[in-house]
């Protein structure tokens, strides 16, 4: 089987230290997987441009000006907009998608934010809240709380207990550790898990298996990826794949809590493979 161009690019992009990771490249490398035409310095130029047009509209010699003037351009001149309409619409974890649309979820606003917002000498990082992911700018000691999917707004401890409460269904209190920056990886990993979340709602086993081998690039020691790969092999017709699967799970997670469901589902696969022969 010829390896996926793009799965190796990934791989090549993430093997560097976390904080040399190319956040915006990586990004475009998952979107190359369906877009493999996808020309990825054009997407990065679009990045530049709209910092550009950001810095020369009305320039500020302070990090707060520059903000504030960020979140007016992308979200009021621009557009930018969380789709309400099609949440689970697998173009909104797409960033060539979302540049080319201005539509998204969280994580691909905040992205968007965070990559225009480097080129302008901002610090803005992604935090990954229970439910809901926003951004945060640091201005020396400060930290300034946004919420792209919601037009930039920003927010205060209080909003966003209020928020991740509204997500959840349930009242909610955030400690410090909810507002620490999330990695470059752990970034492209919730990226990927919305992925494969919109396409198992869609039953699209085969992407589901795409979404996976990329998570599992990112991190191999990810057990329910494993587990849940055998599933979308199963649900393929690809029993021999699947089981392969669940035996590395039950092998090199022994203490997983779904052990005995697992060991169920191998069983009937082996069955049905027996059958078969």
């Amino acid at each position: 089987m010829t390896a996926d161009p793009s799965l190796l690019e990934l791989a090549e992009l993430v093997s560097r230290p976390d904080g040399r990771i190319d956040l915006g490249r990586a990004a475009l490398s998952i979107a190359r997987w369906q877009y493999p035409s996808l020309d990825a310095d054009a997407y990065l130029e679009r990045l530049d441009g709209l910092a550009r047009a950001v810095d020369g509209a009305r320039r500020s010699t302070d990090e707060l000006g520059r903000l504030h003037r960020l979140r007016e351009y992308l979200f009021v001149e621009q557009g930018f907009a969380g789709n309400r309409d099609d949440y689970y619409d697998p173009r909104n974890s797409f960033l060539n998608d979302v540049l080319d649309r201005r539509q998204g979820i969280p994580i691909t606003l905040s992205l968007v934010l965070m990559e225009v917002g480097k080129r302008l000498g901002l610090a803005i990082e992604g935090i990954g809240l229970p439910g809901h992911f926003i951004a945060g700018a640091r201005l020396g000691d400060s930290q300034i709380l946004l919420d792209p999917f919601n037009g930039g707004a920003l927010l205060t401890p209080e909003d966003c207990e209020g928020l991740v409460s509204s997500v959840l269904g349930r009242e909610v209190t955030l400690d410090a550790e909810h507002y620490v920056a999330v990695s470059s990886r752990q970034l492209l990993t919730r990226m990927l898990a919305n992925l494969k979340g919109a396409y198992w709602r869609r039953e699209d086993w085969e992407r589901v298996i795409g979404a996976i081998d990329r998570l599992l690039v990112l991190n191999p020691k990810a057990a329910a990826e494993w587990r849940d790969r055998g599933v979308a092999w199963s649900n393929l017709g690809e029993v021999r794949r699947g089981l392969g699967d669940w035996e590395r799970y039950l092998t090199e997670f022994p203490d997983a809590e779904d052990h005995e469901a697992v060991k169920g589902h191998l069983r009937r696969a082996r069955q049905k493979l027996a059958q078969l022969n």
